[in-house]
Order: C-alpha cells, then structure tokens, then sequence
C-alpha cells in the first residue's frame, strides 16, 4: 500500500499553490532529526519480492509498467527535499500524536527546500486530516485552509502521480467536502495505477460515505486483495466495519472494526463503529466501556462536536443523521 517507495512527478506546480510562504517554527527549521534513512529497495527487487505470493488476479504487467515507470522519472531537484519526505512517511507510519506531528515538519522542510515538491504537500494534507480524525493536538483552522490550498496544488502538479492524488483526495473530500473533485482524483490515480491499493481504499471510503455501499465494499476488498499484509490494512478493515454499520450488519461491523483495532489500537474510526455498534446489539455496557476508551484518546468529544466537525460534512444526509443517533444511543454526550 503506503510503502518507502520513492514518489515521483514530472510536472512543476507555480511556486505559490505549494510551499511557498509556509511557516517554520524554530524546532521545524532547525532540523534536529536523525539523519539514518530507511532503506529503500530497487524496483527489480520489490517486484521479486512481491511475486513470491502475488494475490490472485493481480495484473503483474500492469505492476512491472507502473515500476519501471515510477523508477525513470524525475524526483524533485533536491535529494534533501527527498530524504525528508522519506523520513515524514517512516514517522507517519508511527500512526502517533508525536509520529504525524513530526511528518508533518519533515513534510514542510521538504516543502521549504523545493516548494513544488507535491508528494510532501500531499503528505502534509493526510496527515493533518489524520491528526484531526483521532483528535491529536489543535489543528487550527488556518492549518486546514492550508491544507486544503496544497491539496490543490498538488492534485494540479502531482496528476500523474497515484499516491499523490488519492492523498489529495480524501483530504479535499473531508475538509473542503467536494466529494466530485475526490472522485475524480481517485479514479485517475486507478487509470495510472490499477494496482495501487491505498487508492482502491479511497475509494471505497469515499463511495461509502456517500452511501454507495455495495461498490464501497468491492472496492476495498480490491485492496485488502492487492496487499493483504500491509500494515495500513487496518484502514480497509474499518472501513468494511463503517460498510457493514451502514448496512445495518452489527454483528459483522462488530468483527471488521475488532480487526481493525488488533492491528492498530488506536484506530478512531474503527472505535466508534465499534461503541456505536455494541449499542445497536444491545450490548450498552461494552458500549460505555468502548465510549470511555475513546474519550481517553480524544477527550472533549460530543454529539455537538461531531456534527461541527469536518468528518459530518464527508457523510451523505442520510447516513450523518442515522451516525448521529448511534452516538446518542452509546452514551456520547450531547454537548
């Protein structure tokens, strides 16, 4: 899915759409971070690797192309720029306050050193909108104005880049709420990159949130299939329990947000589909008890708050106001 591949772009954004006039704090500018990079393999290798146990169905031409195609192209000017937005994806993968706090200075640095670096402008969107979605830190709202102006930019300078565009897709659907501009992203990123699983998942998420269900799950079990082991498949699962809840399945929402949550903990998303769940079955108790875990990550948390929140305006009509009453029914307070 999300790997320490390099990410490439051949096109050159106009200065302003980017990094141009980001601000660094002292911490951010200073630079003060390991300097050991994570080792990143050769195209031949990955694909030797990974045709050891291909899934079934996989178009492993279509996979070569897309390699060798990813390999010839021309990274940003600067290796620096590059070895910083390497090291913002391996703090990324920490999937922690500090891990996404962290990638997004790297991300911005890289932004600094080459502002038309649109890999690392798109880093900075999903890892904002990452951070708001568990409640990690105060992401103000000018931090999400200027998401959402990289997020732009990049989807203009990165359009032949897979990984960045189902980037720039969610986090323009989420906190700019243009759902047809993310489904567009997300389809030509699949043109370029049938194989890219992550995309597969966006697209699953996007089409489920506007209540396209059936396709919803299609899609992400297209991507499941694509990288079964990949240690972002906890974002697939919990998007299959929020499929299931939708479906009005609890009881295998309940399974796919517990997959979910062995992998990764401190999976938000996937918590509440649980909480809300336990409360549909019955089970009020383990429902309380799911609603003090997740209070304990993002404290303050309301019905208010929610239905403010970026996250509200992402649900279809229907869905929102349905979500809504399963929070109330699992104890969350109204204000």
């Amino acid at each position: 899915m999300f790997s320490l591949q390099p990410l490439r772009h051949t096109s050159t954004l106009p200065k302003f759409a980017l990094g141009q006039g980001l601000q660094l704090s002292a911490k951010e500018a200073s630079g003060s971070y390991p300097q050991r990079l994570p080792r990143v393999s050769g195209p031949q290798n990955r694909l030797r690797e990974r045709s050891s146990h291909a899934p079934e169905g996989r178009d492993w031409t279509a996979e070569a192309t897309w390699e060798i195609q990813r390999a010839t192209r021309k990274p940003t000017e600067s290796l620096d720029a590059y070895d910083l937005y390497l090291r913002a994806v391996a703090q990324f993968h920490k999937y922690t306050e500090e891990g996404m706090r962290e990638a997004v200075i790297l991300a911005k640095r890289a932004l600094a050193i080459d502002p038309s670096y649109a890999p690392a402008a798109a880093m900075i969107g999903w890892c904002r909108l990452l951070q708001r979605l568990q409640g990690w830190g105060a992401v103000s709202d000018v931090a999400v104005a200027e998401a959402v102006l990289l997020a732009r930019g990049a989807i203009e300078g990165g359009r032949d880049d897979p990984d960045v565009l189902w980037m720039t897709a969610y986090t323009i659907l989420f906190f700019a709420g243009e759902n047809s501009t993310a489904s567009g992203a997300i389809d030509r990123a699949l043109s370029l990159n049938p194989n890219s699983a992550l995309a597969w998942w966006a697209r699953g998420w996007v089409l489920g949130l506007q209540n396209q269900i059936d396709p919803a799950i299609e899609a992400l079990q297209q991507s499941m299939r694509l990288s079964p082991l990949d240690p972002l498949a906890f974002l697939c699962t919990g998007g299959l329990a929020f499929a299931h809840w939708a479906m009005g399945r609890y009881e295998e929402a309940l399974e796919w947000a517990d997959r979910a949550l062995q992998a990764q903990p401190r999976y938000m998303i996937a918590m509440r589909i649980k909480l809300v769940c336990l409360a549909h079955v019955g089970r009020i108790e383990d429902a309380r008890d799911w609603l003090k875990r997740a209070l304990a990550i993002q404290p303050g948390l309301t019905v208010a708050v929610w239905k403010a929140s970026f996250a509200a305006t992402a649900f279809s009509p229907e869905l929102r106001a349905r979500y809504v009453d399963s929070l109330r029914e699992a104890g969350l307070p109204e204000e």
